[in-house]
C-alpha cells in the first residue's frame, strides 16, 4: 500500500506545542470571520472578479473543473516588483495553520519575522478549499489584475494547476538560501520538478475524524477505523465528507480495493457509484472544506473524512486515524502568484520558515509534518514529547497506510471533478 510517489514518504518534521485554546480562538475568527478579514485589509472593490466576493455558481463550477488558460507556460518573471520600497507582503494561507498565542492575540513566528525584517505581514486566512479560493481569483489572474496576494498555500495538485497555467512566478533561490534545509524527497516533486515555483508548507493526512463522545453513545466505541464504519446507518445524517475531491476519493478508492497513487478511469467510476449511492441516501449531511471542524464541535456531525491536523489541535475529546483500507497523504505549498508586486518580500518569509526552529515551532502548534531538515531536531529543546507523536513525525506504519493521489492531467482533472461534483450534488 505504498504511495507510488516518493517525494512524500521521508517527509519527517517537527517542533513546539503551544496550548490548545489558541487554536480555538483562532477557529472562531479565522473560518467565521474571512470576509471581515478581508474587507479589513483593503482586499478589493466587490466587483464579480473580488476576491473578498463569495464565489457564484458559474465561478465555483469554473473552478472545479478547472482548465488551463492560454497563458502555456509557466510566469519567468511578474510585474514590477515594489519589496524595495514598500516593506509589506499579503499572505493568503488555511485557517488554524500557524502558531498563534491568544494571551498576546498574536503569531509569534510571524511577529518575530516582521520585527527582524521591518516586513509588515498581512496574514489572511481565507482559503477553506482550493476550487473555492481559485474561484475567487481565477478571472483576476487570467486577466493579470492583482489579486492582492503575493504569497499563497495551495495544495499540491492545485499548485501544479497554478504553475502549469503560468499563475506563480519563478522563485530566486539566491533569495531563498535556506531551501537547503528543504527535506530531499520533496525536492523534485511531478507538479514542479526542482522546485522552481514552490515550497512546501506542511504535509499531512486526510482520514477517519470522529468526535468520541457522541461516536460513543451512537455506535458504542470510541474510534472508528474503517470505511463501513463511517458509513454505519446509526451515523445516518451526522457525517460529512471533504469537498477536496482528492482526499475523498482517495479513501473511496481504497476502501473499494483500488490503489488512489496509480488508479483507471473504471476505478475511479466505481468508487463515484458508490459515493452517489451513499449520498441519496442522506447518510451525508454535507461535504465541507475546513468548516467541518465547527460541526465536530458543535456536535451536529459524529463522523467525518477530515485532516490530521485540525483534529489534533481540537480542544475536546477528538479523535482521528487512518482506514484500515488506506488514507491520504498530501502537502500544502507557498507560491507567489503571477500578479505579486512584493516577491522578494515573499521569498524572505519563504526563507525565514525554513530556519528549523522556526518550522519546528510553527509544526508543533499545528501538528503537521514539517518538509524542513532540522525541525525534528530542534523539537527535542522545545517540547521532546512532540518526538514521538506519529502524525508529526510520521513512522513506516503511517506511511505504508497512506496513498499519494494520481498526478492528473488537465483532462482527467476536469473530468473527475465534474464526475466528484455531481455524484455529492453540486
Amino acid at each position: 500500500m505504498i504511495s507510488q510517489r516518493p517525494e512524500m514518504v521521508a517527509a519527517l518534521a517537527g517542533s513546539m506545542r503551544s496550548s490548545v485554546s489558541r487554536r480555538r480562538l483562532l477557529q472562531a475568527a479565522g473560518i467565521s470571520g474571512t470576509a471581515a478579514a478581508l474587507a479589513a485589509c483593503g482586499a478589493g472593490g466587490g466587483s464579480a472578479s473580488d476576491p473578498t466576493q463569495e464565489p457564484t455558481t458559474e465561478e465555483t463550477s469554473a473552478a472545479e473543473t478547472p482548465k488551463e488558460t492560454a497563458a502555456e507556460t509557466p510566469t519567468e518573471t511578474g510585474p514590477e516588483d515594489l519589496s524595495d520600497v514598500e516593506k509589506v507582503i499579503a499572505w493568503s494561507n488555511w485557517p488554524l495553520y500557524i502558531d498563534y498565542d491568544d494571551e498576546e492575540v498574536g503569531r509569534p513566528t510571524l511577529d518575530a519575522f516582521s520585527q527582524q525584517t521591518g516586513i509588515e505581514v498581512t496574514y489572511n486566512e481565507d482559503i477553506n478549499d482550493n476550487n473555492e479560493f481559485f474561484a475567487k481569483v481565477r478571472t483576476q489572474l487570467e486577466q493579470g489584475q492583482d489579486i492582492e496576494r503575493d504569497l499563497v498555500v495551495l495544495t499540491d495538485w492545485m499548485a501544479g494547476l497554478w504553475i502549469r497555467s503560468g499563475f506563480a512566478q519563478k522563485l530566486d533561490k539566491a533569495n531563498i538560501p535556506n531551501i537547503k534545509n528543504l527535506v530531499d524527497e520533496y525536492y523534485d516533486v511531478s507538479f514542479d520538478p526542482g522546485r522552481e515555483y514552490s515550497l512546501p508548507w506542511q504535509s499531512g493526512f486526510g482520514g477517519l475524524a470522529y468526535n468520541v463522545d457522541l461516536l460513543e453513545s451512537s455506535l458504542g466505541v470510541s474510534e472508528i477505523t474503517t470505511m463501513d464504519q463511517l458509513f454505519d446507518p446509526e451515523l445516518k445524517g451526522r457525517i460529512t465528507l471533504l469537498s477536496e475531491m482528492q482526499d475523498t476519493m482517495g479513501c473511496m478508492m481504497a476502501w473499494q480495493g483500488a490503489d488512489p497513487s496509480n488508479f483507471t478511469d473504471a476505478e475511479f467510476e466505481n468508487a463515484i457509484d458508490k459515493l452517489t449511492e451513499i449520498v441519496s441516501t442522506g447518510q451525508v449531511r454535507q461535504v465541507t472544506g475546513n468548516d467541518y471542524i465547527n460541526a465536530l464541535e458543535t456536535g451536529d456531525i459524529i463522523a467525518c473524512i477530515g485532516w490530521s491536523g485540525d483534529v489534533f489541535a481540537m480542544d475536546g475529546n477528538y479523535g482521528f486515524s487512518l482506514p484500515e483500507s488506506g488514507g491520504m497523504l498530501w502537502s500544502d505549498n507557498m507560491l507567489i502568484p503571477s500578479t505579486a508586486t512584493h516577491k522578494k518580500n515573499a521569498e524572505a518569509v519563504m526563507n525565514y520558515y525554513y530556519e528549523p526552529e522556526i518550522a519546528a515551532e510553527v509544526a508543533a502548534w499545528v501538528w503537521y509534518i514539517s518538509p524542513v531538515k532540522g525541525a525534528r531536531e530542534a523539537m527535542e529543546a522545545i517540547d521532546p514529547e512532540l518526538v514521538e507523536v506519529p502524525w508529526i513525525f510520521p513512522t513506516e506504519k503511517e506511511l505504508t497506510n497512506s496513498y499519494v493521489f494520481m498526478s492528473l492531467t488537465p483532462e482527467q482533472n476536469e473530468k473527475y471533478q465534474r464526475m466528484f461534483q455531481q455524484a455529492i450534488g453540486l
